[in-house]
């Protein structure tokens, strides 16, 4: 272990100690180093005494009024200066870590996220060009784990998590609606009854998505079974069911992109639809944010509302 090499360093007060140390060698004198530290010359004393007891060796000698290093202090006078270097770089990293200009941002957002996130994290980061930043897309159950391991500084979910352990932050608009195929038999009708799509057969993402989740959610909230007619992957696995005629969805509205209507695929006028959602920022509780994580969360929340989705796209049946 390492820290046994060293423990002798560690019982005491070493870093004061090397700072007497280091001016009293460069100055060649105990009474220019104490000046030059704003310290008495008695306490800078007792700093070196215990220095070398700690050492075990003696570190200087005295000729005339000048003090020199011994062997020992000169091994020591250069180490010290490994140490004092080490100590700079390491604050160095630590002042990065601390501004917003150069810091780091591990962003992870569910799938449904990835046609405003991109846009968000990079308009970010044009206005922070010194920031590192990572964004990696799953599904909600991938994402929970990753939350539970603590491994990115901030979440993406489509919808509130309903944890005490983890807080959320609405972020921006997540609409449900159901999407079908523009010649499906309900296509043009309004206002149509929960109760006569929920015969429909449903295209269905598979369990672990948080697309699913809310769907599912929504049938037991209105005592109806659901029909799943197939489980799919992706999502764009679902948009090319849909467009073979297999079935309608429920999604978010912004799953195929900020204007996802194809000449063959619109949303239904289902009533109670669209049904309000919001994509959540998530971090777990007692979580310490850096600068540049608070400073996304800001930007975030007052400007990426425009800079991604501008206003609502009209919603075509």
């Amino acid at each position: 272990m390492l820290q046994a090499e060293i423990r002798r360093y560690l019982k005491h007060g070493t870093l004061p100690q090397l700072r007497v140390f280091e001016a009293s060698a460069r100055l060649g004198s105990l009474s220019r180093a104490a000046e030059e530290l704003h310290i008495a010359q008695p306490t800078a004393s007792v700093q070196i005494k215990k220095l070398t007891e700690t050492v075990g060796l003696p570190l200087f000698e005295q000729v005339g009024k000048r003090i020199f290093l011994t062997d020992a202090g000169q091994h020591l006078y250069a180490g010290c200066h490994e140490v004092f270097r080490a100590l700079c770089a390491l604050e160095d990293a630590l002042n990065g870590m601390r501004a917003v200009e150069s810091g780091h941002l591990r962003l992870a957002a569910s799938s449904t996220g990835k046609y405003f996130a991109p846009r968000m994290l990079g308009a970010f980061m044009q206005r922070y060009p010194g920031v590192d930043a990572a964004l990696e897309l799953h599904n909600w159950k991938t994402l929970i784990e990753r939350l539970a391991h603590n491994e990115d500084d901030l979440y993406i979910f489509a919808a509130p998590l309903e944890r005490d352990d983890v807080v959320t932050q609405a972020l921006l608009p997540n609409p449900l609606v159901v999407f079908a195929r523009d010649d499906h038999p309900l296509a043009g009708a309004g206002r149509i009854a929960f109760e006569r799509i929920a015969h429909e057969p449903f295209l269905m993402r598979e369990p672990g998505s948080g697309t699913r989740r809310l769907a599912q959610k929504l049938f037991e909230q209105r005592g109806m079974p659901s029909r799943i007619r197939m489980e799919l992957s992706t999502d764009e696995a679902i948009k090319e069911a849909i467009l073979a005629g297999l079935g309608v969805a429920i999604m978010s509205r912004f799953t195929f992109g900020l204007e996802p209507e194809t000449p063959r695929l619109i949303c239904l006028d289902v009533e109670g639809f669209p049904l309000e959602n919001h994509w959540h920022f998530a971090y777990p509780i007692g979580k310490r944010l850096s600068a540049t994580a608070r400073a996304f969360m800001d930007f975030a929340r007052l400007e990426a509302k425009g800079l991604a989705i501008g206003e609502l796209p009209a919603l075509k049946a």
